[in-house]
C-alpha cells in the first residue's frame, strides 16, 4: 500500500488489484452545495452557539469577541468572566474571512460581497445591507462565479474509483468527480455595544476617520462609513508591491504589512491614500502593529509566504517616509503581536506566548513565556489577552505578568 498526497491535499490510498493493468485509489474530496443569494441573505442571522471548528481573525468590543469560523461565519463569546468564556451565538455568513466592529455594525465579507449587520443586541442581529460584487477576489479555484449562487458549505465525500495505470491522476479524478474540489480550504490564506472593535494585528480590514479600509493581496479599497448602518464603496487603489496581508490604522495613517515589506500609506485624504515610504525586508509573512513613535513586525519563514527569517523587526517611524530598523530579535515562528502599555505580547508557535517589557524597544526584555499551545494572534488589554490558536480561542490573565497564565479557553471541535 502507498500513501501520497495531492496538490491540493486530497489523500489518496492506492492498492493493486487483481489485475497487473489497474489500480483502486480511495478519494476524500470536498462537494459544494450551493444556495441562491436571496436564500443567504434571508440566513445571515443569529443561530444557537455552535462549536469553534476553524478559528480566523477576530474582534473585541467590551465583553464580547467576534471570532470567524473560517468560511463559515463569526461566533459572538462573551468573556465578562475571562475564566469561563460562553457562546452565546452564532452569526451564518458563508465565506466569511474578515471582520470589522463600528459601534453598533459589524461589517464582513461573503465570498464577494460586503454584508453590514446591526449588533445592538448581540444575541438578535439584523442584516441591514448586502452589498455584492465587492471582493472579486474572492473565488474558488476551477469554479466559475455564478451571480444568483452561492458555495454554502463543502460536502466531504468518500470513494473508490478504479484506473489504468495508463491514465493521469488528473484524468482520473476529471472523469470521475468533475466539479469538486481536494480541499475545503480558504483563499490565499459588551452590553450596549459602542466604539470601535479591537482587531487583531492579522486583520484585511481597518477602520479610520469614517472609512473602512480593506486590503486583498493587491488592492485597498476604500468604503464610507459615515452612515454606519449603509456603507458606500468609494475605490481601489492598487497596491503595486502585491503580497499584501494586513493592515493597521496608526493615527491618520495605515501600514500595511506584506511578504516584502511594511508600507506606510496617508489617509488624511481618507478616500485616497497616498504611500508615504517603507521599510523592506527578506520574503516571509509580515503582521505589523505601532505604538508610539514605533512599529513591531513579526517575520516568519517557512509557510506559504516564503523564506526562512523567524524574528521581530521593531522600527522607528518617526519619520513615516524613511522609517528605520533599531533592533531585530530571534524568534521561533512568529505571528500575530499585540501591545499593553509598555508590555509587548507575541505569538511564537508552538511555544505560546511570549510577554516582553517594551519600555526601550532598543532593549526589549523578556519576561514571560505563556506555552502549552499554538498561538495565531492576539489582543490584549487591561491585563487580559484573547488569543486563537490551532487549539481554540485562550483567554490569558496577565496582570501579574510574573504569573501569566491561561486561565479560560474555548476548543476546537474537529469534524469531518
Amino acid at each position: 500500500m502507498k500513501r501520497s498526497i495531492l496538490a491540493m491535499a486530497a489523500l489518496v490510498v492506492l492498492i493493486i488489484a487483481c489485475t497487473k493493468d489497474t489500480v483502486n485509489e480511495y478519494y476524500t474530496f470536498y462537494r459544494p452545495v450551493y444556495q441562491t443569494r436571496d436564500a443567504v441573505k434571508d440566513n445571515i442571522k443569529n443561530a444557537v452557539a455552535v462549536p469553534v471548528t476553524s478559528p480566523g481573525k477576530m474582534v473585541l468590543l467590551g465583553q464580547y469577541v467576534f471570532l470567524n469560523d473560517i468560511d463559515k461565519g463569526i461566533h459572538v463569546i462573551d468573556i465578562a468572566d475571562p475564566s469561563k468564556p460562553k457562546g452565546i451565538a452564532f452569526i451564518n455568513i458563508p465565506g466569511c474571512a474578515d471582520l470589522a466592529v463600528n459601534g453598533h455594525y459589524l461589517y464582513a465579507d461573503c465570498y464577494t460581497a460586503l454584508v453590514t449587520l446591526d449588533i445592538s443586541n448581540p444575541q438578535q442581529v439584523q442584516l441591514k445591507q448586502f452589498m455584492n460584487g465587492v471582493f472579486p477576489h474572492r473565488y474558488y479555484i476551477g469554479f466559475t462565479a455564478d451571480t444568483s449562487k452561492v458555495i454554502t458549505e463543502w460536502v466531504r465525500v468518500d470513494t473508490m474509483v478504479t484506473r489504468r495505470f495508463s491514465e493521469t491522476l488528473a484524468q482520473t479524478k476529471s472523469q470521475a468527480f468533475g466539479n469538486v474540489m481536494f480541499s475545503a480550504s480558504s483563499y490565499s490564506a459588551v452590553g450596549a455595544i459602542s466604539g470601535i472593535g479591537v482587531a487583531g494585528s492579522l486583520a484585511r480590514f481597518a477602520l479610520l476617520n469614517n472609512r473602512m479600509y480593506t486590503v486583498s493581496q493587491s488592492d485597498l479599497k476604500v468604503f464610507n462609513i459615515t452612515t454606519p448602518a449603509a456603507p458606500s464603496y468609494v475605490t481601489s487603489l492598487g497596491l503595486q508591491q502585491g503580497n499584501v496581508e494586513t493592515i493597521f490604522p496608526y493615527k491618520s495613517n495605515l501600514l500595511i504589512g506584506t511578504q516584502t515589506g511594511m508600507f506606510i500609506y496617508n489617509a488624511s485624504n481618507p478616500d485616497q491614500p497616498q504611500k508615504l515610504g517603507q521599510f523592506s525586508h527578506v520574503r516571509t509573512c509580515d503582521p505589523v502593529i505601532a505604538d508610539g513613535n514605533y512599529a513591531y513586525v513579526t517575520l516568519s519563514g517557512g509557510s506559504t509566504c516564503g523564506g526562512f527569517s523567524n524574528q521581530l523587526d521593531v522600527l522607528d517611524i518617526r519619520s513615516l517616509t524613511n522609517p528605520s530598523l533599531i533592533r531585530s530579535y530571534n524568534l521561533t515562528a512568529p505571528k500575530g503581536l499585540a501591545k499593553d502599555g509598555d508590555l509587548l505580547l507575541i505569538c511564537d508557535g508552538k511555544e505560546g506566548i511570549k510577554i516582553f517589557d517594551a519600555k526601550d524597544p532598543a532593549i526589549l526584555l523578556q519576561l514571560k513565556n505563556v506555552p502549552g499551545f499554538e498561538a495565531t494572534d492576539v489582543i490584549a488589554q487591561q491585563g487580559i489577552a484573547i488569543a486563537t490558536a490551532k487549539g481554540g480561542l485562550y483567554c490569558i490573565d496577565y496582570t501579574d505578568v510574573t504569573n501569566a497564565k491561561v486561565i479560560g479557553k474555548i476548543p476546537v471541535t474537529k469534524t469531518n
